[in-house]
């Protein structure tokens, strides 16, 4: 996969900021960047790079930490929309992060201003503006208007 654009990347380090916030303050987890792998399925191997994501505590507890890719999905993955991809691509790797394991999948689209939320491939909630991103038994107190995600 070609590198991020740069808008992408704004909007991926803006997010990566706003949980890691959150979760150092209150020992959730770690907050992992874009470009972190995370093994997904085996034979055949599916590796998948996020643009930001969460592993909560007990899991890091429980294996410690990875020195090369996470076997599995993150309990959060954020997805950032380029001007490229298209609806199924988004699709398609929504569903994989479910099937994978994700709790949550935070998918951000800067052209509409817009997050959506997955907690399974029929629980989705858009967001914009004013309304606020939760992250509910995932990472517990964390909350941001949407809209400061794209300023």
């Amino acid at each position: 996969m070609p590198p991020a654009g740069f808008e992408r990347g704004i909007r991926a380090a803006k997010i990566g900021r706003y949980l890691n916030a959150r979760v150092e303050k209150h020992k959730l987890g770690y907050v992992c960047g874009t470009g972190t792998g995370f093994k997904i399925s085996q034979n055949p191997d599916t590796l998948r790079a996020p643009d930001a994501a969460f592993v909560r505590q007990a899991t890091i507890d429980e294996r410690g930490i990875s020195k090369g890719y996470w076997e599995g999905a993150p309990d959060l993955a954020v997805e950032v929309i380029s001007p490229g991809d298209t609806y199924t691509e988004v699709a398609e790797k929504v569903d994989e992060w479910l099937n994978a394991g994700c709790a949550m999948v935070w998918v951000v689209n800067p052209r509409r201003e817009t997050v959506e939320v997955y907690r399974s491939p029929e629980d989705m909630t858009v967001l914009r503006g004013n309304d606020i991103l939760e992250g509910g038994d995932v990472i517990e107190r964390f909350q941001c208007k949407v809209q400061e995600l794209f300023v």
